[in-house]
């Protein structure tokens, strides 16, 4: 079981970036693979924040290019969202506990732990390296790690 983050599914969507190959070949091959892969709505809403931004972007795509993604992405066989459960403010109220550094951006994050441990999903693809942060994590760099 994999989680996906942001900027995998960032690099996958934008032909331009040198992280493209790789990272399309991992998602296609997660999508079709013979174990679930597993997302948030928090980062597909993160996903379409970034290719819309015209500062990130050099060629922002269109708020109904972004949701067509996220809904090639959604209508796969194999994709899953996860939810949050009645243990979520135990999980996120601990990593707080165990992470002394967590505020800023490194929350967003957090709450993609919480929701991992939640489900029992312990690695991540993700170019992300604040996921190191965090115990009982395994992060896999789709550009060092065999898919």
């Amino acid at each position: 079981m994999y989680m996906i983050d942001t900027n995998v599914l960032v690099y996958a969507a934008n032909a331009d970036a040198p992280e493209h190959g790789r990272c399309s070949q991992l998602l296609d091959g997660l999508r079709r693979g013979p174990a679930p892969c597993y997302t948030t709505w928090s980062i597909l809403y993160e996903f379409c924040r970034v290719v819309t931004h015209p500062r990130v972007f050099r060629s922002p795509w269109t708020p109904e290019r972004a949701w067509s993604f996220v809904a090639q992405l959604v209508g796969g066989p194999n994709l899953r969202i996860l939810q949050h459960g009645a243990r979520h403010p135990q999980i996120a109220a601990a990593l707080a506990l165990e992470v002394p550094e967590l505020r800023g951006n490194l929350v967003f994050d957090a709450h993609t732990v919480a929701l991992m441990r939640e489900h029992g999903i312990r690695r991540i693809w993700t170019r992300d390296a604040d996921f190191h942060r965090f115990p009982g994590i395994e992060v896999l760099d789709p550009l060092r790690e065999a898919g």
